[in-house]
């Protein structure tokens, strides 16, 4: 570029100009010297060496600095700032105190000396005019050079590549700018930011490797954008801001600023999660979704449908974050719009719901191509009057089976083919052969292994007692198959501290036995028969041991307590028994016995936001490794229950779960009274659940593209197969596609999912999804068929991955870059020109922003020293596991205002806005993100709801502590509990219910999950991170 000022960026290990609320988000501010006096001389800019970290400024709250001119050298006028000079901000100390001290005065007034970026920011927002989203006509181009009529909103359709069509001057949205409008004046990369990309980057945007984050390549790809035509383009815009945007820009100005009353954004005119989400239920709501589509859109997450499976996989089981895969590496690099979908192998399936069909074909099993080993599925085409078949996958052409063998109708299709599962629906099973057996034998039914710690704290807390008590009638509800009178699971017992405890419950006994293990060092299983018993026949037997454990070890003084041993006790007891299985432990505290897998306390907090913070998330390695692979290797699922009262190491005791494709549940300072039916109620749903043990899942796609990178509960030993101890209805596996050659339109890409396992009666099953997707060389047809949901949950899962090896800081940056050049890869190849200054989203994405600045505040990514680093990490291993729905509900909770709901309508009250502008003080608000309920009350409550709903007099008289509601006979308590109990039954955990008091102490945990507000810890508000987003936008567009 050869515009006077252009600087070269600096690379990714330099810091880069922050936003506003990131500690060191997007960067260190630029040092002080940048600044100067707005119009004063130029001042020698002197670059530091590469990989050199710059000094943090003082620029209040590390927002994004204004458009320095004198950094630049002549004194550019840029986005109408203001010509007079302005004083350099404050050196001396930071307005904004650190991070989750209460502030000394309002939040908005934190920048009173820093005008001059409020200033910028204000100017910039009043010039973005973004118009009305979803409103008003939008153009579809008839061909590269005629000018597109208008037409009722569809979706955006393709102009040819390179051409944008003009559009009519009639739907210009208005501009309500108080300052110039931002045109296409000199280049953006005089302000704000540095522009993305390295140094000498090409725009051929080179993947950056490993765990789906794409570094994305300078801004020499996006020519400068035309001025404004003004005409509205296809995909969302937003209504336009009101003059001079809000008091102070970035991450909130001065009130008492100099110069005339700012106006504040209109919250409303920016796109809305909760109006996308009613839109789609009141649009495809209680409709039934049929799959014979290749590439259709299915409903959102958040939307009740019934699904007719007519030859893809449900979007139960399979969702994909486009529907319409780019034909080249070179679309999918230049809009960097992830291709990935997120498995589901054995979701629930809804009573309304037909269940998956099991194809039994005898001693041949299941018929496969010989080449690739894709199994039968509605995709592959019979040839030769059916003696033949073209596989798919990878057009090779395979004999059929003499048995398999039927005629072909006049359309050249099967005869039998809905007779056939496997030829007419999407997902479906077979009974495996002995061929897909280890050692060629059936397996054995697998067993539950319940291994209880009974030291010191879980006696005193009273733990022990509760979970034996649970377990007697626990176990007649363990899961079995279809029509069995009984299940097959086996179950043993072990109780340790620093010794093991095994148990003989053998249903001959008259008494339990104990045998212990007191050598944790060589860990062996001491008996064999009598360990692992059915539960109906030795009933007797282990209800007299479970009423024995808490008063035998009730006199303990033993604070010490062993892991990685009794891990290791439970699977050599399962390979004794030569089964599959799960263990389930209870346990309190880090393992600091003398034993091997001994932890020590590596809290350390100061690495919290320096290059080495990525420790804080690393596992110990070591016997763990190990550990891992034994229990992959044996089928041995590990469910952790964990009661800390103080640091645990959650990084590396939650590792071998996450690995085997177990669950952590954590109860933090546990106590009887207020968490026991919140744990017991996991428990259940935990023991309970459907499950499928030993499992190992084969991805395969049709030529053109690959399967690359797997995140989830899963272990992988090469690059293929994604292997799990278990699979629960819980578990989802999001993978990610790559180009290896071009895809054709025509035959579009296919997917194929095959589960391996094996069953809770011992039987070996092989479950196929199957899914068929579109291509298309118009990338506006990726943007139309996006799904949100979707993307940021690979989003989630891969940054989650990425800072085991990186700095949070820089997977944030990245994060930030890739939302930018998704949307401004968008703005350049899809919609109608217009004015630089309007932010323009797609349809199907208008509400990814405010998703992707929500994760960036989650506690994982956020980098904050006061958030515990065992919650950081018990955050990280519970959303690597999780399917759409409930990152959706995480990353943008239900915010429910119960005091207008109508008693006597069944349905639940629609939900607002998740921000604090949405809450009044006379009102209710029930808030759900799928981990926990909070019930939050108005100072100014009516004292006969309260009374209604909680038979106390006022909201004085509300007991903190209360975790549930009580049963009242009216008909406010009975819609309330009906309420939360819907809400439940949606969710795979059981949600502690928090009762929050306006102004009280627990408020300020309620306030972190309002993720359109600014982050308690550090993080922007929704508007501003949409401000930010859009001035990267247009940098990349310059």
């Amino acid at each position: 570029m050869s515009q006077q000022g252009y600087v070269a960026t600096p690379p990714y290990s330099q810091a880069q100009p922050g936003i506003g609320g990131y500690p060191t988000g997007f960067g260190a501010s630029p040092p002080q010297a940048h600044y100067g006096h707005y119009g004063a001389p130029p001042q020698p800019y002197t670059a530091q060496a590469a990989g050199v970290l710059k000094p943090a400024a003082s620029s209040p709250s590390g927002m994004p600095p204004p458009p320095v001119s004198s950094q630049y050298g002549s004194p550019i006028q840029q986005n109408g700032a203001h010509s007079q000079k302005f004083p350099p901000p404050a050196v001396s100390a930071p307005a904004m105190p650190p991070y989750g001290q209460p502030l000394q005065r309002p939040a908005y007034q934190s920048m009173a000396q820093a005008t001059p970026p409020t200033q910028q920011m204000t100017n910039q927002m009043s010039a973005m005019s973004i118009g009305g989203y979803g409103q008003g006509p939008l153009q579809s181009p008839q061909s590269p050079t005629s000018s597109a009529a208008p037409q009722p909103y569809q979706m955006p359709s393709a102009p040819a590549m390179g051409h944008p069509p003009m559009s009519p001057t009639g739907h210009q949205p208005p501009s309500m700018s108080a300052c110039p409008p931002m045109t296409a004046g000199p280049p953006m990369g005089a302000t704000g930011a540095p522009p993305m990309g390295m140094p000498n980057s090409q725009p051929g945007l080179p993947p950056m490797g490993g765990g789906g984050f794409q570094q994305p390549g300078g801004p020499q790809g996006f020519p400068q954008q035309p001025g404004p035509y003004g005409g509205q383009m296809p995909g969302s815009q937003m209504a336009g801001p009101q003059a001079g945007a809000f008091a102070g820009g970035f991450p909130g100005g001065a009130a008492h600023m100099a110069g005339p009353p700012q106006k504040k954004l209109d919250p409303d005119s920016i796109p809305s999660t909760t109006q996308v989400i009613e839109d789609d239920q009141a649009k495809r709501g209680g409709q039934l979704y049929t799959t014979n589509l290749r590439g259709q859109v299915p409903p959102l997450v958040t939307t009740s449908f019934t699904v007719q499976d007519q030859g893809n996989a449900s979007p139960r089981f399979m969702r994909c974050t486009t529907y319409s895969f780019p034909c080249s590496s070179d679309l999918a690099k230049q809009c960097q719009v992830p291709l990935a979908t997120i498995i589901k192998p054995f979701a629930t399936v809804p009573k309304n719901e037909t269940p998956l069909y099991v194809v039994n074909h005898g001693e041949a099993g299941p018929i496969r191509c010989n080449r690739c080993k894709a199994y039968m599925c509605p995709f592959m085409l019979f040839i030769d009057g059916g003696r033949r078949y073209q596989c798919s996958f990878c057009n090779c052409v395979n004999e059929v089976p003499v048995q398999y063998f039927q005629h072909l109708d006049h359309m050249g299709r099967r005869v039998d083919l809905y007779e056939r599962p496997e030829l007419s629906l999407g997902s479906y099973e077979f009974t495996a052969t002995l061929d897909y057996c280890k050692n060629n034998k059936p397996p054995n039914p697998p067993a539950y292994i319940f291994m209880i710690d009974v030291s010191y704290n879980n006696i005193k807390s009273g733990l022990v007692k509760l979970i034996c008590e649970e377990l007697k009638t626990l176990l007649d509800r363990l899961p079995k198959e279809e029509g069995a009178e009984s299940s097959s699971i086996k179950v043993g017992f072990v109780t340790y501290n620093k010794i093991l405890h095994f148990y003989n419950v053998k249903s001959a006994l008259a008494q339990p036995q104990m045998m212990v293990v007191s050598d944790v060092a060589e860990m062996f299983v001491p008996l064999l028969d009598g360990f692992l018993v059915n539960f109906q026949e030795s009933r007797a037997v282990i209800n007299n041991l479970l009423d024995q454990i808490p008063d035998m070890f009730a006199d303990t003084n033993e604070s010490e307590t062993v892991f990685a041993p009794v891990i290791q006790a439970g699977v050599e007891a399962l390979k004794a028994a030569e089964c599959s299985g799960k263990l389930f432990i209870f346990h309190s505290s880090l393992p600091t016995a003398e034993a091997p897998g001994k932890l020590k306390n590596r809290d350390d907090r100061k690495l919290v936001n320096t290059e080495k913070e990525k420790i804080l998330f690393q596992p110990q390695r070591g016997v763990y490794e190990q550990l891992t692979k034994d229990c992959v290797a044996q089928g041995c699922c590990v469910d952790l229950f964990v009661f800390p009262n103080q640091y645990v190491d959650m990084a590396t005791m939650g590792d071998i779960p996450t690995h085997t494709g177990g669950s952590v549940y954590k109860y933090s300072n546990f106590q009887v009274q207020i968490d026991g039916e919140h744990f017991l109620t996991d428990l259940r749903r935990d023991v309970e659940k459907s499950i499928g043990f030993d499992a190992i899942m084969r991805v395969r796609t049709s030529t053109g593209f690959r399967a690359t990178d797997f995140f989830g509960a899963i272990y992988m030993n090469n690059t293929t197969d994604v292997e799990m101890a278990a699979v629960d209805c819980d578990k989802a596996v999001t993978v990610e596609f790559k180009h290896d050659d071009a895809l054709n339109e025509e035959a579009g890409a296919l997917i194929q999912c095959a589960l391996l396992y094996t069953s809770i009666s011992g039987q070996r099953r092989l479950r196929v999804h199957n899914l068929s997707l579109n291509c298309s060389s118009q990338l506006s047809e990726l943007y139309k068929s996006c799904e949100t949901d979707a993307l940021i949950n690979f989003f989630a899962k891969s940054a989650y991955h990425a800072i085991l090896n990186q700095p949070v800081k820089t997977v944030r940056e990245i994060l930030v870059k890739q939302t930018a050049h998704m949307l401004a890869c968008y703005r350049k190849h899809c919609a109608s020109p217009s004015a630089a200054s309007q932010l323009i989203l797609p349809d199907a994405m208008k509400v990814f922003p405010v998703y992707m600045n929500s994760l960036m505040k989650t506690p994982v990514l956020v980098g904050s020293a006061e958030l515990s680093t065992d919650e950081r990490n018990f955050h990280r291993l519970s959303v690597m596991s999780t399917g759409v729905e409930e990152s959706q509900i995480l990353l943008y909770p239900r915010l429910i205002p119960l005091h207008s709901m109508d008693v006597v309508n069944e349905a639940v009250p629609a939900a607002v806005r998740c921000s604090e502008e949405r809450l009044s003080e006379t009102g209710v608000f029930l808030l759900d993100n799928g981990q926990n309920l909070f019930l939050w009350l108005g100072q100014a409550c009516p004292p006969d709801l309260i009374q209604s709903l909680f038979n106390v007099p006022s909201l004085a008289h509300l007991s903190p502590d209360m975790t549930s509601l009580p049963e009242l006979d009216n008909a406010q308590s009975k819609k309330l509990r009906s309420i939360i109990c819907a809400i439940s039954q949606q969710r795979p955990h059981s949600m502690k219910m928090v009762i929050v008091k306006q102004k009280d102490k627990p408020e300020m945990l309620f306030r972190q999950h309002l993720v359109e507000d600014k982050g308690l810890h550090g993080g922007a508000s929704y508007i501003d991170f949409l401000c930010y987003v859009h001035r990267e936008i247009r940098q990349l567009l310059t």
